[in-house]
């Protein structure tokens, strides 16, 4: 089956009204910040989105994206390999003042003036949270085991006078 390519912009409110459905890929070339937060990655993010309407008459879109990612182990600094699998739920909102109303099942997304949503941004914005905060290899697979790992000995802290010292000796100087 050929991978179909997703539109860059969508209208959410039409695409909700149709329940349309979008199963495609993104190329990763195009996304210039998650290409630069990895040292290497897939050349597609696979993406499955569904544009409904809640029964507030909310509209929403959720839908999984899946790549994979080759990252640097700050313990070892040898590159692993680590599988993006993600989940998400929009709600398009204009302005701020209506993201206060929206349930805590969706996240709020901005549209633009032509009430569209840049969905591959979105994609990438997600792709890029869901990055581990400090990338390590799980302990069992690390070239670094405890015993390679050194710590320096840290030596006992000087005491340091009292800067109140002075004012002691004043105080008896007055009395």
């Amino acid at each position: 089956m050929d991978k179909v390519k997703l539109p860059q912009l969508i209208d959410p409110l039409k695409s909700a009204m149709k329940r349309s459905t979008y199963v495609g890929v993104y190329s990763t070339s195009l996304m210039e910040r998650f290409v630069d937060s990895v040292l290497s990655c897939n050349e597609l993010v696979n993406v499955d989105v569904k544009f409904l309407k809640d029964a507030q008459s909310l509209t929403y879109f959720q839908g999984t994206a899946q790549t994979q990612a080759n990252l640097l182990c700050q313990r070892c600094n040898h590159e692993f390999s680590h599988s993006i699998n993600l989940e998400f739920c929009f709600s398009p909102v204009q302005g701020t003042e209506i993201e206060e109303e929206l349930p805590e099942a969706y996240e709020p997304v901005e549209v633009n003036d032509h009430g569209e949503v840049d969905l591959r941004q979105v994609i990438e914005d997600e792709l890029i949270l869901s990055l581990p905060i400090v990338a390590l290899h799980a302990e069992e697979n690390c070239n670094v085991g405890p015993d390679d790992m050194t710590f320096g000995i840290i030596e006992p802290e000087q005491e340091r006078k009292n800067p109140f010292e002075v004012l002691k000796e004043l105080k008896r100087d007055l009395e």
